[in-house]
């Protein structure tokens, strides 16, 4: 059974909740504590799913963000079609190489692709919710919210909408640019 649709465990949340004073709790994961990241969060909530009470497990992002996730990804796609094999440093188990091209020369051209990506805009995106009933824990949700950053009251309100069911997305589209440095 889904620890997420236990009363027991949905009680304990509603504590952590009041506890907080807010209507959600922060998860604390793989991400650094220290890092200044205001563009995205983990949370957990109470809400309804098939008029069951259930804790929802959600990831909010903004959509500046969610945008640079995906040109990433297409662009290390593009990468590893020139450079077969290539992994990012990240990705790569502790002391392996990048193979027969330097880290140097495949960020240089992923560098490239990403400007490439931006500046044709092959990549767009709208506010979305994809919801995962399947979840290990409760009821998976990821959002994107065309929003600056993800703050408590972005969140707060975003709950508060999802759970009376009045939640208005924006239909639009948008494609963002990285931000210069040298500005």
């Amino acid at each position: 059974m889904n620890p997420g649709f236990d009363q027991n465990e949905i009680e304990k949340l509603k504590a952590e909740c009041q506890e907080e004073g807010r209507n959600f709790i922060y998860v604390e994961n793989e991400i650094d504590e220290e890092d200044d990241i205001d563009e995205h969060a983990h949370i957990q909530f109470i809400g309804r799913y098939e008029n069951k009470e259930v804790i929802y497990d959600a990831l909010i992002y903004t959509l500046r963000l969610h945008h640079s996730a995906l040109v990433y990804d297409l662009a290390l796609e593009r990468l590893q079609k020139q450079f077969p094999g290539y992994l990012p440093p990240d990705e790569r188990e502790p002391g392996t190489s990048a193979g027969e091209h330097s880290d140097d020369e495949a960020e240089l051209i992923l560098t490239e692709l990403i400007e490439e990506i931006e500046e044709n805009e092959e990549i767009k995106v709208q506010e979305h919710i994809e919801i995962d009933p399947d979840f290990e824990y409760g009821i998976g949700l990821e959002v994107g919210l065309n929003v600056d950053r993800i703050d408590d009251e972005i969140i707060e309100d975003f709950i508060q909408k999802f759970n009376k069911n009045d939640l208005r997305l924006d239909p639009s589209v948008y494609s963002f640019r990285a931000e210069e440095d040298e500005e």
